[in-house]
């Protein structure tokens, strides 16, 4: 296959960050955790290869959606949409009291490094009892999974998708940090 033909069929990733929550009838959700500490709410949802974080703190609501499409989101409330791609990192500030730093990675792996990671990161979900979602698409063995560490000023989200067509592993670690008031 030309070298050019195989950069069409690769897989994209994008996420789209919003300073409103989004209704969950844009998702088919397939499992959802939930954390109240500190003054902060947060919610994400996981779904077959991908996920919506909200995290809202003194009025303040921010949501990242990661997913291979995100072109049928709504308008009202965005504030940007990356394409993810290779290794890419990003900041974002919503008001003066949340920062959302973001680091991603795509890779597309051959069979058989595909294959240990899936086992790899299929343990790490069951020994961290993160949630997880192992299902098949078309023929395709795919997972995603979210972690999620709660800390005082902090909460940090690990997310990993999955899909064996192309060897895709995309991985997220997304940091909602809460500054102290001056």
């Amino acid at each position: 296959m030309p070298a050019q033909e195989k950069l069409i069929d690769q897989p994209t990733y994008s996420m789209a960050l919003y300073r409103s929550a989004i209704h969950p009838e844009f998702f088919h959700i397939e499992d959802r955790v939930e954390v109240q500490h500190n003054d902060y709410d947060f919610e994400a949802w996981l779904c077959k290869g991908g996920h919506v974080l909200r995290f809202e703190y003194e009025g303040i609501c921010v949501t990242e959606v990661i997913f291979p499409q995100v072109d049928n989101l709504p308008d009202r409330g965005h504030v940007t949409t990356l394409v993810c791609a290779g290794e890419r990192d990003h900041e974002q500030e919503f008001g003066d009291r949340i920062t959302l730093i973001n680091s991603m990675q795509i890779e597309l792996l051959p069979e058989h490094l595909y294959g240990d990671s899936f086992q790899e990161l299929s343990e790490f979900a069951d020994e961290a009892n993160a949630k997880v979602i192992r299902y098949d698409d078309e023929g395709n063995k795919c997972l995603s999974i979210i972690d999620v560490q709660r800390y005082n000023d902090q909460l940090h989200v690990q997310s990993y998708h999955l899909h064996s067509e192309n060897g895709v592993v995309f991985r997220t670690q997304s940091i909602f940090e809460l500054k102290s008031e001056t």
